[in-house]
């Protein structure tokens, strides 16, 4: 009698839609040779990108997941309209697996099989800095407006919080997600929400307002979920992928295209930025659209490459005579054709295709997005360092081909024991990590205020996270 009890509890604090709502969509057909996936949308599951292409670390796990285990079998993903439907979905027989950002709870543990963790993650209580102060303890929340999306392991955690401070009140709020709800926080709309780590980060980079009250207790894992009616060689046959990736690099490279720039920028640096995207530019937004028109590299990217070389500032000279909005140097600006460095006119579109001098010079092997970030590794200290970088990858047991393993070995480039057996000796290289990480977030933050220009006519895939 426990049980069903702890069972029946557990399914209406998830928040179960109405049965007409769940039972409108339609149950696995046995009959088809299919993988059925259920999510929903978010920028830590998944979205269209500016293509309108399917992105999102999820979708990158589900689709490479079939593609090794299941090369016969189709995917197709359910996509729900919150968290609160995933579990319910999955109970009722309407998809194989649950890849949604799920922690693994006590209370869903009773209702559904985890596979083995493949992130951790830490619940963290956001707030506005521009209203309110950050509190000093638990109870300063008190008497607050804070809200979480409904089927959240948020709720669970505020429970678990209210057993020791019975005075803290929330709400679960319906048709709304993790995202929104950051965003009514950063617009004084409500005081509190609760976050994961890696998504407030990311949250962070568009509303700098956003600050980290307090973590709300201990790290979460995060894993695929399926139901206990599941075929077993399913479960084992997903524990085995996810061990596979950690082993050979593929689940680190992931993670690091997805969040791996998220912590780069600071406060200052997220407002200076948005101030300037108003103020600086609108000038030049025209020479980054056309620089795309000429090399198929989205203008967002070109315009996020220049705002790090020159802040947008035409007139900026660096100490070692660099020179304009894309910091071009005398070699590279006589190899392009510039005249005058300062003439944005000259330097956006030799900048851009300076840039995608560089792209193509990356071997063919090595796919997108890393391609473009070593390029733009390239930009920043030269291809011949970059090309150290990866061969002492290679000496270290790392992968040669993928950024997250190269940017490790390229800050290793001012140690005199590994730069003093490479071709091209001495480099600052941790100056191109944080270009890259820091070229990354602010394009995906211009990605978020500023419309694609002729989507159809880039030449490249270039990363939107």
């Amino acid at each position: 009698m426990r049980i069903i009890t702890i069972a029946f509890l557990c399914i209406c604090f998830i928040g179960c839609k109405p049965v007409d709502e769940v039972d409108k969509i339609p149950t696995i057909d046995p009959n088809k040779k299919e993988i059925v996936f259920v999510t929903h949308n978010g920028p830590s599951t998944y979205y269209l990108n500016n293509e309108n292409k399917p992105s999102g670390i999820e979708y990158d796990l589900a689709t490479l997941f079939v593609k090794t285990h299941f090369p016969d079998h189709e995917i197709r993903f359910l996509l729900v309209n919150s968290i609160s439907d995933v579990i319910p979905s999955l109970l009722k027989n309407k998809a194989h697996i649950a890849a949604a950002n799920l922690s693994i709870t006590d209370l869903r543990k009773h209702l559904v099989l985890f596979s083995k963790p493949y992130q951790e993650t830490q619940q963290q209580l956001i707030f506005n800095q521009d209203v309110n102060k950050k509190p000093k303890n638990i109870t300063d929340i008190v008497g607050k407006k804070i809200a979480v999306p409904e089927g959240t392991s948020y709720e669970e955690s505020l429970a678990n919080l209210q057993k020791k401070h019975d005075t803290i009140v929330w709400k679960s709020a319906s048709h709304t997600n993790t995202e929104s709800l950051l965003e009514e926080v950063a617009d004084g709309l409500l005081d509190f929400t609760v976050a994961d780590s890696h998504l407030a980060s990311l949250m962070q980079n568009y509303h700098p307002n956003l600050g980290v009250a307090m973590p709300i207790g201990p790290p979460d894992k995060i894993a695929w979920a399926m139901s206990k009616n599941s075929d077993q060689q399913l479960l084992i046959k997903v524990n085995a992928f996810f061990e596979t990736i950690k082993k050979d690099g593929t689940l680190r490279n992931l993670l690091d295209r997805y969040y791996g720039h998220n912590t780069r920028l600071n406060t200052m640096d997220v407002t200076t930025f948005l101030k300037r995207t108003n103020s600086l530019l609108p000038k030049y937004i025209h020479l980054f659209k056309q620089a795309q028109d000429i090399t198929g590299i989205d203008w967002r990217l070109l315009a996020a490459v220049s705002y790090r070389e020159s802040h947008w500032d035409t007139y900026n000279t660096s100490p070692t005579n660099v020179r304009g909005l894309m910091m071009l140097t005398e070699s590279t600006a006589d190899l392009m054709g510039v005249t005058d460095r300062l003439d944005p006119k000259q330097s956006i579109p030799a900048g851009a295709k300076y840039l995608l001098k560089l792209i193509d010079t990356i071997p063919d092997r090595i796919p997108e997005p890393d391609r473009t970030y070593m390029a733009l590794a390239s930009y920043n200290i030269g291809y011949a360092h970059l090309e150290d970088a990866r061969v002492l990858a290679k000496r270290l047991g790392l992968n040669p081909d993928s950024w997250a393993d190269v940017k490790k070995t390229l800050v290793l480039l001012k140690n005199p024991e590994y730069y003093s057996t490479l071709k091209y000796g001495y480099a600052s290289g941790g100056a191109p990590v944080i270009f890259v990480e820091s070229v990354r977030s602010y394009q995906r933050i211009l990605e978020k205020h500023q419309p694609s220009h002729n989507p159809e006519q880039d030449k490249f895939k270039i990363a939107r996270n």
